[in-house]
């Protein structure tokens, strides 16, 4: 039997018509979520009831199972399912309530997003990266990645794992229907705004009492409020007198009453001090002068100097500088311990910058005054080489704890000064002179050679021009190596300097042993520089003789020969 045979007939445009206006009354469109009605339940599937649908869309209990429903509807209840289909190629209506409750629970997602707020979850396992977080309104899975956790590291979740809990959306990504979700967020903000509701219970001067020493860093100590909250007692704060470092003075659990100084509500900080409970050592200061001498305590002992302190939180430094006029780098463990009570002087009161500079050395008298008065600049002295490096001899100057510098070039002044270096040893015995005294910068420099005559000395009475007769001690390609007659000094007359005639400039024409005459072309005692010139010697002769003789205008043969033929004559009256 046919139904509806004729298409066009007026009871089947009249159905049609009747059904269009009532699927229009209840806006029933493919896409959209809409309440159904459950009428029946069998064990595999559930029969919902939708007004305006042709016929009953079913659900496979499995679905519902997925979502959580399957054990909680009954006939009649009424559950939002998703309108897929309103007629398949089968002529049924297809509907889903997984994809319903995950579009709806999107949708709560976004809001909440949207409006920065946080939503229940519980964590129902473990993946890569994270945790798996289940939404308790829809049961949509979010991604909650291992550093969201908590504020602070976790070795095990265990405990957090099937419990309800806030959780922060931080990315919602509606492409791909992902979510990521923060537990750490919540878990953050309610401690800033429990600790928040903490710091609004002090105001700057208040004391606390009995604050307890929870640990320490270098820049300062923590201390435990009342169980609530960590405050911070900075380094500086701790006392009047210079710490070094919080393990100093206090130990873990110690008990100590502080004062508040400073409170910062963004960062949610409290600063407090411990020493402003006490008066100001530093007040006292107008008791002492800059120049007396008065007895510190030292305090603690460190590799460049001691802290000493002047009464009880008036602390100051003694430098290593400030110990011995002798010992330059005096080691401060060696010459005194925690306890001891030594004399200094006062050298520096600072009020601005609470600083205040003491000396050891200046109690004692100054070596090297004593030794400037005894041994003034000039005069010598026995010493004993006690040390010395590339450069210089350190020689510890008669029974003074003084050692005298004498640099390599104060050794000789004839030979290589890092040869006569080498010469020399430690415990050796020499005599010195003083050259100088710089008794401010303890400083003495002597010499050596200066115990010697300057071989330069030879000059004083010479000039530039003068003529001298020198021996040839050896020549090369740089040139000759002469003595002056009664001179120690040797010095070089370079090739070029041989000779006008640059023909005659051949050092190989001269051979040691011989006497020839040379001029002084350069002579400057101060910074002892003698330079000797053959061709000097000839280029003066050569003017003596012109003027002597004749213009250099007039043609005349002039009645002087070469220097080479003035050579052989010399060297014939040498040989007779």
């Amino acid at each position: 039997m046919e139904i509806y045979k004729d298409l066009n007939s007026a009871e089947n445009q009249q159905f049609e018509k009747l059904l269009n206006s009532q699927l229009s009354k209840n806006k029933i469109e493919e896409g959209k979520i809409i309440d159904g009605k459950v009428t029946k339940i069998t064990d595999k599937f559930v029969f919902i009831f939708i007004a305006g649908l042709k016929s009953e869309p079913i659900i496979d209990t499995n679905e519902l199972k997925m979502i959580g429903l399957k054990d909680k509807i009954e006939i009649g209840q009424s559950i939002p399912v998703l309108l897929e289909k309103i007629e398949d190629k089968n002529g049924e209506v297809v509907v889903s309530a997984l994809k319903a409750q995950k579009i709806k629970g999107w949708y709560k997602l976004e809001k909440a997003y949207e409006e920065n707020q946080s939503i229940i979850g519980k964590i129902t396992s473990k993946c890569k990266g994270g945790v798996i977080v289940e939404h308790i309104d829809t049961g949509s899975l979010m991604f909650c990645p291992g550093s969201q956790i908590s504020d602070k590291p976790l070795k095990n979740i265990d405990h957090l794992i099937g419990v309800e809990q806030k959780f922060a959306i931080i990315k919602l990504d509606k492409i791909r229907g992902n979510a990521c979700v923060s537990r750490r967020q919540i878990v953050s903000t309610n401690k800033r705004e429990d600790k928040a509701k903490i710091i609004e219970k002090f105001k700057i001067g208040d004391i606390i009492k009995d604050a307890v020493v929870k640990g320490y860093s270098s820049f300062g100590c923590f201390f435990e409020v009342n169980n609530e909250i960590d405050v911070l007692v900075h380094l500086q704060e701790i006392s009047y007198s210079r710490v070094n470092h919080p393990d100093e003075i206090f130990n873990v659990g110690e008990k100590h009453n502080l004062k508040v100084i400073s409170i910062d509500k963004e960062k949610l900080q409290i600063g407090c001090s411990i020493k402003q409970l006490s008066p100001d050592p530093f007040e006292h200061i107008s008791n002492y002068e800059i120049g007396k001498k008065y007895k510190v305590k030292v305090d603690k002992i460190t590799d460049y100097g001691c802290f000493c302190s002047l009464e009880p939180g008036l602390s100051t430094l003694l430098h290593s500088s400030e110990i011995s006029w002798t010992k330059r780098n005096a080691v401060p463990k060696k010459l005194f311990k925690v306890g001891d009570m030594i004399d200094c002087v006062i050298t520096e009161i600072d009020k601005e910058k609470r600083r205040i500079a003491i000396s050891h050395k200046l109690t004692i008298e100054n070596p090297y005054e004593t030794f400037k008065n005894k041994y003034p600049e000039g005069s010598t002295v026995d010493g004993v080489i006690s040390s010395f490096n590339e450069y210089a001899l350190y020689v510890k100057l008669g029974e003074f704890d003084i050692d005298g510098f004498l640099h390599v070039n104060d050794l000789s002044y004839l030979n290589n000064g890092e040869d006569e270096l080498k010469k020399y040893k430690k415990g050796e015995q020499i005599k010195v002179k003083v050259l100088e005294i710089k008794k401010d910068e303890q400083k003495v420099r002597i010499g050596l050679k200066q115990l010697e005559k300057d071989p330069f000395d030879w000059f004083k009475d010479k000039k530039v021009n003068d003529t001298l007769t020198v021996q040839v001690i050896s020549s090369d390609n740089k040139g000759l190596i002469v003595k002056p007659e009664n001179c120690e000094l040797e010095f070089l007359i370079k090739k070029s300097n041989i000779a006008v005639n640059s023909a005659d400039a051949r050092p190989s024409r001269f051979v040691g042993g011989e006497r020839i005459d040379a001029a002084i072309s350069e002579l400057n005692l101060d910074k002892r520089k003698v330079s000797l010139s053959i061709k000097l010697l000839e280029e003066l002769q050569n003017k003596e003789a012109v003027t002597k003789f004749s213009s250099p205008l007039s043609g005349k043969n002039l009645p002087f020969s070469s220097l080479s033929e003035k050579l052989e004559d010399k060297k014939s009256k040498d040989n007779e």
